[in-house]
């Protein structure tokens, strides 16, 4: 009910306390299996003194609007684009909605498809309802990467593009995007990357020596890729990126918003009113951490998926799904449903839904919060 008198200030934040006892915290080290974290101190610091901006009207922000350009070129250059075009978004879904939205506003054919991984993320469900885009999934090898060969075999005259993933949500898998592009180009079809979780690891991994393929736009069939700043970024929700390779993509979306106060804006994004905090906090976190500092933190990240996997390993009773990719480790084990429950109640934030447990080793999670979840699933076991 909407309250006739307001109250004390005290009395609500006491009320909003009580009310959000329930919520796992991400400094507790018992969310194990979110990609999102506690975002930096930094970020939190800029967020708070430019609350106010709004990227859907630029005319009011333009040195705002300045920054999100500034922000979508750093992210390119991160990617391998020396000119990019696209924009800070509210996550993965908005972004992947928007490339799926460029393909078939570009393709115009009258009964669109779209093919993708079994592995591919729910957002693209949306995009096909939103769209009406037929989804065309594509099968998935034994090392849970997409059978490139099948997505060959399902291309058709209604095909209007062809999505790959780097970093799956289930399992952290890259798929073989260099295959994916050369099909893309051989068939002269755009092919866009889901890289919200990966796109943050993977440039960072690969200097460090992992072995994990090519999947951003220094492959020519790539035209959009989808990037998260608010996952292994540190950016406070929301901050999602869309990237593309041609200007003519972003003007197959964009529509007009002639009451602004810069006059008649042309808007690519879903959302009009958008928060311009987050896009300089993005621009932020790139300036103080810069390349190095985000490598540190994805060595850590990866270090210690290695190290958790191989203490699953000398668990009686419990099993890899596949070595992990990134840093991500799934497992499954016997009674997995009940295993679930009673960790959960012993306040752990996991899932199995998907028929195994996954462990993701965000900024947030220690070594010694995955010692005790450890401790805690043996007993169980």
């Amino acid at each position: 009910m909407f309250p006739e008198k307001g109250l004390d200030e005290n009395e609500v934040l006491a009320e909003l306390e009580r009310k959000t006892q329930r919520d796992l915290t991400f400094d507790s080290g018992k969310i194990l299996g979110s990609m999102c974290t506690y975002p930096h101190p930094f970020a939190r610091k800029i967020v708070a003194g430019y609350i106010d901006r709004n990227l859907g009207d630029p005319g009011l922000h333009l040195g705002s609007r300045e920054i999100e350009r500034e922000v979508i070129q750093m992210l390119g250059s991160l990617l391998h684009l020396k000119r990019a075009h696209g924009n800070i978004v509210s996550g993965g879904t908005e972004a992947n909605i928007l490339a799926v939205r460029a393909f078939r506003n570009i393709a115009d054919v009258e009964n669109p498809e779209l093919i993708l991984p079994e592995s591919a993320h729910f957002s693209f469900l949306k995009a096909s309802e939103m769209l009406k885009v037929k989804l065309v999934w594509a099968e998935l090898k034994e090392d849970y990467s997409v059978d490139v060969k099948d997505v060959e075999a399902k291309i058709t005259d209604n095909t209007i593009g062809i999505v790959g993933i780097a970093g799956t949500t289930g399992l952290g898998v890259v798929d073989d995007i260099p295959a994916l592009s050369d099909l893309a180009m051989d068939y002269g079809l755009p092919l866009h990357v889901d890289a919200a979780f990966g796109g943050f690891v993977i440039p960072f991994a690969k200097t460090l020596g992992y072995e994990l393929p090519d999947f951003d736009f220094r492959l020519r069939g790539v035209q959009s890729v989808t990037i998260d700043p608010h996952k292994m970024g540190m950016v406070p929700i929301p901050a999602g990126g869309i990237l593309f390779r041609k200007k003519m993509f972003l003007e197959a979306i964009s529509v007009p918003a002639p009451y602004l106060a810069g006059g008649k804006v042309w808007q690519a994004t879903i959302t009009g009113t958008r928060p311009g905090a987050n896009a300089l906090a993005v621009w932020g976190m790139i300036k103080h951490l810069g390349f190095e500092g985000y490598r540190e933190i994805v060595k850590e990240a990866m270090e210690l998926s290695r190290w958790f996997a191989d203490e699953l390993k000398r668990m009686p009773g419990v099993y890899l799904i596949r070595e992990p990719v990134l840093n991500i480790v799934s497992f499954g084990t016997q009674g997995l449903e009940r295993v679930e429950e009673e960790l959960k109640n012993r306040g752990w934030g996991i899932s199995a839904h998907r028929g195994y447990i996954r462990i993701v080793m965000m900024p947030h999670v220690r070594k010694a919060h995955l010692e005790e979840f450890l401790r805690d699933l043996r007993e169980i076991l």
